[in-house]
């Protein structure tokens, strides 16, 4: 089995379309069993079924995409997405990419997910929403970037909304344009 820790490093220093005739990394190629030669890692030509078809090498390079998004390293993350990784990869709770960097707070990285056309209304396998995780936790930098991307406040269980007032996080409320209630929404901009 190759050093997967020596290859990754000396893969990200160099660029995508370098490497490969398709412009992927060869450390994503193995994202869906393909080989540069056209075979099949899993020797078949068909596509892996689950992830016990996925060769080792692919696991690897998606615990690397998720902790890269934990970690909200927005450079290296954007390289592997501009070269083909899912945008809405999920992990097997259902936590996107989005999900998690939203989850620890990291607004550019939201940010560059987003503009990379990444869903702000994807849920967990928990029923939750990125910006609900966002204001659960408490960082209203990133809750901002994923309302001003046209979240919706009211997917997911609990909702953001239901979050800001469980937390009385005022400010996110009134974001949101709902006033602060017990648990009944009233809309601020709406005439009675």
């Amino acid at each position: 089995m190759p050093n997967l820790k020596s290859n990754y490093t000396t893969q990200r220093t160099t660029m995508a379309s370098e490497n490969t005739p398709n412009g992927v990394p060869p450390s994503a190629e193995g994202m869906n069993g393909a080989s540069t030669n056209g075979s099949s890692t899993n020797g078949t030509s068909q596509p892996p079924q689950s992830v016990a078809d996925l060769p080792p090498a692919a696991l690897d390079l998606a615990a690397k995409l998720f902790d890269l998004a934990r970690e909200g390293n927005t450079t290296t993350l954007q390289q592997y997405i501009s070269a083909g990784v899912p945008k809405n990869l999920t992990n097997s709770t259902g936590d996107t990419l989005l999900m998690l960097t939203s989850y620890h707070g990291h607004a550019e990285t939201v940010k560059m997910l987003l503009d990379a056309g990444a869903d702000p209304n994807a849920l967990n396998g928990r029923g939750q929403s990125p910006i609900a995780g966002a204001v659960f936790k408490g960082y209203e930098d990133v809750v901002k970037v994923l309302y001003d991307a046209n979240a919706d406040v009211l997917v997911g269980q609990p909702n953001a909304v239901d979050c800001a007032r469980m937390f009385k996080r005022d400010r996110l409320l009134e974001l949101f344009g709902v006033e602060r209630g017990e648990g009944t929404e009233v809309r601020v901009d709406e005439q009675a």
